[in-house]
């Protein structure tokens, strides 16, 4: 029998009816200002909280990535629930969303498990959303089959990491994302200076390494960032805004950020 990792947050970062799932991916995307010369990123940051706070900022970068042939992912963000260090990766055959399941690319998976830092350990994804909530974005931007490479974040030698996915981020059938949130629980203004911050040293390529107070996919970014350095890729933003821009409430927001990388 397959093993099947079932959704963590269906129903409550996004709809669990199929229906209702589609349809607000759809008004989201539709939403999007297209871009009359868009980008062909190779990688791309998005953000992971439930859609009707950061769906808006998810669509802007994923309505990019319409337009582009991928056939593999590699998906990196945080973990919020389980502590370790390094690398997690999962056993799974398929992660389910609503809209049906997605295969894992398990030879490549097998094969970082011979590398150090990288691990199985299935409790981490097991209830992890940085992740699933970029599914539902994935199968509605296309209708061809694609496999994933899912992979939890701690903290690591971001050198090390860039380096062990390498192979699979230079793949050119393969398109690269970072799942990650920006501030959280600040007043609106300060939460506007301190992304703003953030965003510079995203753009800039800083090697002054993200911090979690910044994002919380800051492990994620910061191999990302060395594996843009390394090729002299550029990072365009766009969009950013907040929770207080969505939720009506500005008192303790979170930021979002949709960045792309070419």
């Amino acid at each position: 029998m397959p093993i099947i990792r079932v959704p963590a947050v269906s129903g409550s970062f996004y709809p669990s009816s199929k229906l209702e799932l589609e349809l607000l991916i759809k008004k989201l995307l539709q939403r999007t200002n297209k871009d009359t010369n868009p980008p062909h990123p190779k990688a791309i940051i998005a953000p992971h909280a439930g859609y009707i706070y950061s769906g808006e900022v998810a669509a802007s970068v994923y309505s990019i990535l319409n337009d582009i042939p991928f056939s593999r992912v590699l998906l990196l963000g945080p973990t919020h629930r389980v502590g370790f260090n390094g690398m997690a990766l999962s056993h799974a055959d398929f992660f389910n969303t609503p809209l049906g399941n997605i295969p894992l690319d398990k030879q490549t998976i097998n094969q970082l498990c011979s590398i150090p830092d990288f691990n199985f350990n299935d409790a981490a994804h097991l209830h992890e959303h940085s992740l699933e909530t970029q599914l539902p974005f994935l199968q509605s931007i296309t209708n061809k089959e694609f496999s994933i490479i899912p992979i939890l974040i701690s903290d690591t030698d971001y050198v090390s990491a860039a380096n062990a996915l390498s192979r699979i981020i230079d793949d050119k059938n393969t398109i690269t994302i970072v799942s990650s949130d920006l501030s959280h629980f600040h007043s609106y203004d300060e939460a506007v200076e301190i992304d703003n911050c953030t965003s510079e040293k995203i753009l800039s390529l800083n090697k002054s390494a993200i911090a979690g107070k910044e994002a919380c996919g800051c492990h994620a970014i910061n191999v990302l960032l060395e594996v843009a350095r390394q090729r002299n890729w550029t990072a365009k933003k766009i969009q950013i805004n907040n929770s207080g821009d969505t939720s009506g409430t500005k008192d303790s927001v979170v930021g979002y950020g949709a960045y792309t990388f070419e």
